[in-house]
C-alpha cells in the first residue's frame, strides 16, 4: 500500500477533524415593514390622491390577496399608476427612531425584514434604512404604468418564510403590528405586536405589546439570550 492510501485509509489523529454539532443558539430576527419601521405605503397614498378607501391596510383586512385585488380596482377607476404610487413613497420617511432601532438591532443579530409590500415600491424605503434584507414580492406593471396584477413570492410568505428558517437551523423572533404578522409571531420562538391596533392587541392578550422603540429593543434582545 502506498503511503498515499495509507493516508487516506488512516489519517494520523493529527489528520482527523472531528465535527460536532454546536449547542450555540442561532437567533434571526424577522420584522414586517409598514407599521412597524415605516408609515403604511397605502394610508399615505391615500392622503395624496385623497381617495378614503385606500386607508384600508392589512390591519383591517386580514386577507392579502382580496384586499390588493381591492386596491387595484380602485387604482384602475382612478386611473393611478405605479408612477403616482412611487412619488408619494419618495416622501416618506422611516417612523422616527427606527432607522436607530434597527442599526442598534442588526449590531446585536441578524435581521430579515419579511413584508407584504413589493419590489418596486420598496427601494426609497430600504435606503433610508440603511439596506437591510427585505423579502418581499413583485407588481406585474404595464408599459403604460397600470398596475396589472401581483405575484407574492410564496404562499404565506411570512409563515413559510419563518418555517424554513427554522428549518436549516435558526430560532426565530418575529414582530408585526397587523394581522399577517400573527402567523410568523406565533410560529417563533418569541413574538411581539409593535404599535399595532387596540382589536389585535385585544384579540392576542397573551402577545407582549409595545409603543416604544427603546422598549421593543429590550424585549427582543432579552429573547436573544
Amino acid at each position: 500500500m502506498s503511503i498515499q492510501s495509507l493516508y487516506l485509509h488512516s489519517p494520523p489523529k493529527n489528520a482527523i477533524l472531528q465535527i460536532k454539532k454546536g449547542t450555540q443558539t442561532m437567533n434571526i430576527v424577522c420584522l414586517d415593514l409598514e407599521g412597524v419601521l415605516v408609515p403604511e405605503i397605502w394610508i399615505a397614498f391615500s392622503q395624496a390622491t385623497h381617495i378614503p378607501e385606500l386607508k384600508k391596510t392589512t390591519r383591517d383586512e386580514p386577507d392579502y390577496d382580496k384586499l390588493m385585488r381591492w386596491r387595484l380596482n380602485i387604482l384602475r377607476e382612478h386611473h393611478l399608476g405605479l408612477k403616482e404610487i412611487q412619488e408619494t413613497i419618495a416622501g416618506i420617511d422611516p417612523l422616527d427612531g427606527a432607522k436607530e432601532f434597527l442599526d442598534e438591532l442588526r449590531a446585536l443579530t441578524q435581521v430579515i425584514i419579511i413584508s407584504d409590500t413589493f419590489t418596486q415600491f420598496a427601494g426609497p424605503l430600504m435606503k433610508k434604512l440603511g439596506w437591510p434584507t427585505l423579502f418581499c414580492n413583485t407588481l406585474e406593471v404595464a408599459p403604460d404604468g397600470e398596475i396589472t396584477g401581483f405575484h407574492m413570492r410564496i404562499e404565506n410568505s411570512k409563515l413559510s418564510t419563518v418555517r424554513a428558517l427554522q428549518s436549516i437551523g435558526f430560532d426565530t423572533i418575529a414582530a408585526g403590528d397587523s394581522y399577517n404578522d400573527l402567523g410568523m409571531i406565533r410560529a417563533s420562538k418569541a413574538g411581539f405586536l409593535f404599535r399595532s391596533t387596540e382589536q389585535i392587541k385585544a384579540d392576542n392578550p397573551d402577545l407582549p405589546a409595545f409603543e416604544e422603540f427603546g422598549d421593543f429593543l429590550e424585549a427582543i434582545r432579552g429573547s436573544l439570550s
